[in-house]
């Protein structure tokens, strides 16, 4: 009888989370232990100018979201926190497996690593406006399992990833759910429910948002409206009603950049023209011509209205991220992850992709998970003659940009504000 090979699986965690509130309770002690404990990640220099590949990592978020995007739904993902993940599970990639996850990111594992070091720890903090970002790495503690220590150490390296090796077991899903916790302010208190058969390993990233507008919404700029599906529905909603100093438009859309206080991050919308459905004016973008639009927007007054809404948003991701081109590393037989490790007479796959986001926007400010305060921008530009008006008072695609590289930190599709 012939010996039958046990696929052992990657369960790779990519979570996007805005914190608006601060949870009652704390994190539970994390009882496994720690690699890098006492331990120094070897210096990185930082790249001087990382200009060249924002627009591949634009062109990812745009094939992610196009990928992820079902009609009439809402959707909203954080592609740097799922290129983040990617990027150090791509780490322990060879051969053909390596090739396809870098043609999937746009860019070769060791310029991603240098690539996202750089980019990663430039992002600004400031007294009205926080992004963190956090990454660990969680494997069994199974003598049929070797992690290559290089793995690990480019992890620490570049990602500041912690490393924990402990037995897979309720305990570590606690852990783990504790860890996630603790990153995310209490925002997700719990993403594991169980820890499955086969699992040796889990890479994490946390990715947590918030900023307040310059100026909060008065009272007298909130005022009822009404939402239209593309089905025709009408929804009541509230809208918050602002002039701004930033028009987007291409041929199929026009929208607007609204700033949050410090100038450092930005709201911005694009709200595809009558007759254009969402789905429709996605499948038209490209990274180019969004990195493009985002980086020269045009200075002039727009009248503005966004609706208060509030969304929540979950996707496995593999069978997306299979179709855009990396098959080979959810092949139970194919997949070569042998910069990883190894685990005895069978091979290591990735098994899950597992993604999840919250988000609320409303009158004080954008958090992770909570409200998002539009932005009033008042004498910031010329007016023009006629000034732009642009209500989203119908499905519109969403972003949470960084202004200095006009990246997508988030970007969604907000068509159903009942979801």
């Amino acid at each position: 009888m012939k010996n039958r090979k046990i696929s052992v699986s990657i369960i790779a965690f990519f979570l996007l989370v805005s914190i608006i509130i601060n949870l009652s309770g704390c994190a539970l002690p994390i009882s496994a232990e720690n690699l890098m404990d006492g331990v120094k990640s070897c210096s990185v220099t930082p790249l001087d100018d990382i200009s060249s590949h924002n627009a591949a990592v634009t062109d990812f978020a745009v094939r992610l979201l196009s990928s992820t995007e079902e009609s009439g739904k809402n959707t909203l993902i954080s592609p740097v926190s799922v290129i983040a993940a990617l990027a150090m599970t791509a780490n322990g990639a060879s051969g053909h497996t390596l090739s396809e996850m870098e043609q999937v990111l746009g860019i070769t594992s060791d310029e991603l690593n240098l690539y996202l070091y750089t980019y990663l720890n430039s992002l600004p903090n400031g007294d009205k406006y926080k992004l963190s970002v956090a990454n660990s790495i969680w494997f069994t503690n199974d003598d049929k399992l070797t992690v290559n220590k290089t793995f690990l150490q480019k992890n620490a390296d570049y990602y500041g990833a912690e490393i924990y090796k402990t037995p897979f077991s309720n305990q570590t899903k606690r852990d783990i759910n504790s860890w996630v916790y603790k990153n995310t302010d209490g925002m997700i208190p719990k993403i594991l429910d169980r820890i499955p058969d086969h699992a040796i390993m889990y890479l994490i990233n946390t990715l947590a948002f918030e900023a307040e507008w310059p100026e909060y919404y008065k009272k007298e700029q909130v005022r009822d409206g009404i939402f239209t599906k593309e089905n025709g529905e009408r929804q009541d909603a509230k809208f918050m009603y602002s002039s701004e100093g930033s028009y987007l438009s291409d041929e199929d859309a026009s929208g607007f950049i609204k700033y949050y206080s410090g100038r450092k991050y930005a709201f911005a919308a694009l709200l595809p023209d009558e007759g254009v459905s969402v789905s429709e004016y996605i499948s038209s973008l490209n990274g180019e011509k969004l990195h493009t639009m985002l980086a020269n927007p045009t200075r002039t007054t727009v009248r503005t209205a966004i609706p208060k809404f509030k969304t929540e948003y979950e996707v496995e991701m593999s069978k997306i991220l299979s179709d855009m081109g990396m098959p080979t590393a959810f092949n139970v037989t194919f997949a070569d992850f042998s910069r990883l490790g190894s685990y005895e007479d069978q091979n290591i796959y990735i098994g899950r992709v597992l993604h999840k986001t919250f988000i609320e926007v409303a009158e004080r400010g954008t958090k992770a998970g909570a409200a998002t305060v539009v932005e009033m921008k008042a004498g910031s530009a010329a007016p023009s003659d006629e000034p732009k008006v642009v209500y989203l008072d119908r499905p519109f695609v969403y972003m949470i940009i960084d202004c200095e590289n006009n990246i997508p930190l988030f970007i969604g599709t907000m068509t159903d504000l009942n979801n």
